[in-house]
């Protein structure tokens, strides 16, 4: 005869393992069912991130560079002639001669000598300034090259300040190119490429 304890036990523990079973089964769907809603509201969370930030506003910042170099150019230079009576001495004896001479012809007795010692002084006088005025005219020309230093200016873009919306939030950075009216954004981040 069968033990009656036996078969309850016997009973008792196939109802404890299909139960066990059964829980264990129910948590492994669970834990799947929940993992599966995470995914899912990842993917639903990434499709609803965006997947551009908006350009506002692009400021290209720009170096100057500036470049000194020699221009130079030819001009023509009057040069006086050098002076070998410095002190116009010719052309004072000769006019004190001539004047002297021309103002013998006037006049007679002490007015002859009068008029002989103005015409003198006169003439010398005159001698002197048609020497000076000669000398001054007597000037020769030549070619010189002249340089100076000027200095080139350019202006080189070496970056862009951007300034771009993600979401609602407001925020700048520096580019060294410029990204147009749109930033790639992959999770959550700016893709900052310059090929894109």
């Amino acid at each position: 005869m069968i033990n009656k304890s036996l078969i309850i036990g016997t009973v008792l523990g196939a109802v404890g393992v299909t139960a066990g079973s059964a829980i264990a089964g129910y948590n492994f769907i669970q834990k799947d069912q929940q993992a599966q809603n995470e995914q899912q509201a990842l993917e639903t969370q990434k499709a609803l991130q965006p997947q551009f930030a908006e350009v506002l506003q692009v400021q290209p910042i720009k170096d100057v560079i500036k470049t000194p170099r020699q221009v130079c150019h030819d001009v023509t230079v009057t040069h006086q002639q050098p002076v070998k009576d410095q002190n116009k001495v010719t052309g004072s004896i000769l006019g004190a001669v001539v004047g002297g001479v021309l103002g013998r012809q006037v006049g007679g007795g002490n007015g002859k000598k009068a008029a002989t010692v103005a015409g003198a002084v006169a003439g010398g006088f005159a001698g002197n300034k048609i020497q000076q005025n000669m000398q001054t005219k007597d000037t020769y020309t030549t070619t010189e090259t002249r340089c100076n230093t000027v200095t080139d200016t350019q202006e080189k873009v070496s970056g862009y300040n951007v300034q771009y919306k993600l979401g609602e939030q407001v925020s700048n950075i520096r580019l060294n190119y410029d990204p147009g009216t749109k930033i790639p954004v992959q999770n959550g981040q700016l893709v900052l490429n310059a090929t894109m």
